[in-house]
């Protein structure tokens, strides 16, 4: 199977089955990104228990990326302490807005394979909005993100 192919069969798979979907029902902190340019809708539930994210809950709609992305993001938080996610969302960042070096794939693990998002320019606000989710909850104690076409991505290392 080629990467094109696996590429389409993650992406589609987390978005027909995207986990943990289940709402939180005390989450310790949440926040909501929305995404105009292609209606994309995510909040972000966690459950902190002495810096670790013991549980994790995605609640919204959109495309296909910002689903998946968001789905996979879950994936790849629960069971972190926030240090740790801090590290894989700056490195996440960097690899789908294209900084340039190449991405930490011992950091990234199987996000790896949303790579190719960075040479989709439109797509990168859709793979993103979970992630700024994420990041307002850790960081902004919940304040909501609105990815409008001027709107700088956040990125946690300026916090």
């Amino acid at each position: 199977m080629d990467l094109k192919t696996l590429y389409r069969e993650v992406i589609l798979d987390h978005y027909k089955t995207p986990r943990n979907t289940t709402p939180l029902s005390a989450p310790s902190c949440e926040a909501d990104c929305r995404n105009p340019s292609c209606g994309d809708k995510v909040r972000v539930q966690l459950k902190l228990d002495d810096g670790l994210v013991s549980e994790v809950a995605i609640i919204g709609n959109g495309c296909a990326i910002s689903q998946a992305s968001a789905s996979m993001m879950t994936e790849a938080v629960k069971g972190r302490r926030v240090a740790e996610i801090e590290a894989v969302m700056e490195e996440f960042r960097r690899m789908v807005m294209g900084a340039g070096s190449e991405a930490d794939r011992e950091v990234l693990g199987d996000l790896m394979i949303l790579e190719g998002i960075a040479r989709l320019h439109a797509r990168v606000k859709c793979a993103m909005c979970g992630w700024s989710a994420l990041d307002a909850a850790l960081n902004e104690n919940g304040s909501d993100v609105n990815l409008d076409e001027d709107t700088e991505l956040p990125a946690s290392s300026q916090h």
